[in-house]
């Protein structure tokens, strides 16, 4: 996906602001707004190549913080994702933890497409290249066995504040997806190119190896 869930969620923690004006509060409340040319997550398209808005808003107090995020999605009856998701975060000099929980869910439709995954993501950051890894485990679903998923990932600064991510990922029983991207910010927006794929697993039936080219346009506040 051009912003990973766990992406965003990192990027709502820094983007937090002051819940009281003209006094430092512990509480953040921030919003975020996205439009992209295709909702593609973990390698796989789940707005099958069309335009999708994605928008979530968040709390967080000394670490811990509780969000949703949505977003348009097309697949068979189902048209809307709708996530919600609670964890802790934090930094230790140049390390970063975080641990959560996300609930996935599609309203208005069959309970069977609903799953949740409990994740820990570990990164340290080298100056010249931030290194990344999260572990997923679904704890939650309603017809079939919870799978996992490792994602590492790097990002590196580029001259002219052009930033370049760099992911790689291994879904257990699905397949193997990646995503090079390449993002910069105009004052309060932030524009985003990236190419994403996944290499789909022989048994798994439900997708196909896929790549694409997704731009992004989002905005936090």
């Amino acid at each position: 996906m051009t912003f990973t869930k766990m992406s965003l969620i990192a990027a709502l923690l820094v983007a937090s602001t002051s819940a009281f004006a003209g006094e430092k509060s512990e509480l953040g409340i921030s919003a975020n707004m996205a439009m992209t040319s295709n909702y593609v997550w973990r390698g796989m398209t789940q707005s099958t190549d069309s335009p999708a808005i994605q928008g979530g808003f968040d709390l967080e107090y000394k670490g811990f913080y509780l969000g949703t995020w949505g977003s348009n999605v097309n697949s068979g009856d189902v048209s809307m994702e709708a996530d919600l998701y609670l964890g802790y975060a934090g930094e230790i000099d140049k390390f970063s933890y975080d641990v959560g929980f996300i609930e996935y869910m599609y309203p208005n439709d069959t309970e069977a497409l609903n799953f949740g995954e409990a994740y820990i993501g570990l990164g340290y950051d080298f100056d010249v290249v931030a290194l990344s890894a999260t572990y997923s485990v679904g704890v939650s679903t309603d017809d079939s066995e919870p799978t996992d998923n490792i994602e590492v990932g790097a990002s590196i600064p580029l001259p002219q504040e052009i930033g370049l991510d760099l992911t790689y990922g291994m879904y257990d029983e699905v397949g193997d997806y990646y995503s090079v991207s390449l993002g910069k910010s105009f004052g309060k927006f932030d524009l985003s190119v990236a190419y994403t794929g996944i290499t789909a697993d022989e048994d798994y039936t439900n997708t196909e190896d896929q790549d694409n080219i997704v731009a992004t346009i989002g905005t936090s506040f």
